[in-house]
């Protein structure tokens, strides 16, 4: 089994919920604790419209301080997720190292989280990751609502499957599949994933999973035997899409990474600090977080 890649995604998407505003500095005090304990790669934020979505505002800016306080070998990889040009255009003024820019299978989702049709998006989508990657950026591309949408439910896998074709055809090899409504079930985890696979056997795949119907961890399961090794995950299970009928919480860090200890891997990654950091959280926003293992302890044998 290769390297099992954490990829933090609570600054981001596990905050784009939350109507309480957090200040620049109680971001950077998180996101050092995210550097401290270890993980793979942080997501710093969203290059969206500050009107839409507030919480995004200091975006740029957090990218901005966080390399000039920790050079680059000395610190995770720095991700961020972009929708359209403008936001592209921001993400590769500010160095972000990993850019992340998806298409939603739904057609419902698309409309409301982007303002386009699903296919007026892949065109636009998958050109601007062809450009990025061109111009040297390391690239990830999803696809959302993957495995089932809150507004139209099942969605065609055929549908899923085009999308990925038109990024495979197009040399888009770092693969996300993203469950926006929390629909999907092992079963199905592992046959697309599968899928990809038996496409391009030398794809590098991602996971993201809401916990929407308690499924998170089971999915984290399938798709380690599917061949996946990178995985999208927020602190305390924090997150959920504004743009979704029933928005769920993120599988959470530390609960993955305690299960990653009883398979004896990733013992580099602090799971006290993630603890700790979820606390904290938990504490900022004055209510219990989805997060389990924060609130019951670890299991040490």
């Amino acid at each position: 089994m290769s390297k099992l890649i954490i990829h933090e995604v609570g600054m981001r998407d596990g905050l784009q919920m939350e109507k309480q505003v957090v200040p620049q500095e109680t971001k950077i005090k998180w996101i050092e604790s995210l550097i401290e304990a270890n993980v793979d790669i942080i997501q710093l934020g969203s290059f969206v419209n500050p009107s839409k979505m507030p919480q995004m505002a200091d975006t740029d800016d957090l990218f901005k301080i966080i390399r000039e306080r920790y050079p680059e070998g000395r610190r995770p990889i720095l991700s961020g997720l972009v929708l359209n040009e403008r936001g592209l255009e921001r993400a590769v003024a500010v160095g972000v190292e990993m850019i992340c820019m998806g298409i939603s299978a739904s057609e419902t989702h698309s409309q409301k989280n982007t303002g386009m049709s699903s296919h007026e998006a892949q065109d636009r989508i998958i050109k601007m990751a062809v450009d990025a990657k061109q111009a040297g950026n390391q690239v990830q591309v999803s696809v959302q609502s993957a495995f089932g949408c809150g507004f139209e439910g099942k969605i065609d896998e055929g549908r899923v499957l085009s999308i990925i074709d038109k990024y495979l055809e197009n040399g888009l090899t770092k693969i996300s599949l993203a469950d926006t409504a929390g629909h999907a079930y092992p079963q199905q985890v592992e046959h697309l994933f599968g899928e990809i696979k038996s496409r391009c056997p030398e794809a590098e795949l991602t996971c993201h999973f809401h916990n929407t119907y308690g499924l998170g961890m089971a999915n984290v399961f399938a798709s380690i035997n599917s061949g996946v090794d990178s995985f999208e995950v927020a602190f305390g299970g924090l997150g959920g899409c504004p743009f979704t009928k029933t928005a769920a919480g993120n599988v959470s860090t530390e609960d993955m990474l305690h299960y990653f200890y009883r398979m004896g891997k990733r013992k580099d990654v602090s799971l006290e600090k993630l603890i700790a950091l979820a606390k904290e959280v938990s504490a900022f926003f004055d209510r219990t977080l989805p997060g389990y293992i924060y609130k019951t302890g670890t299991l040490n044998y």
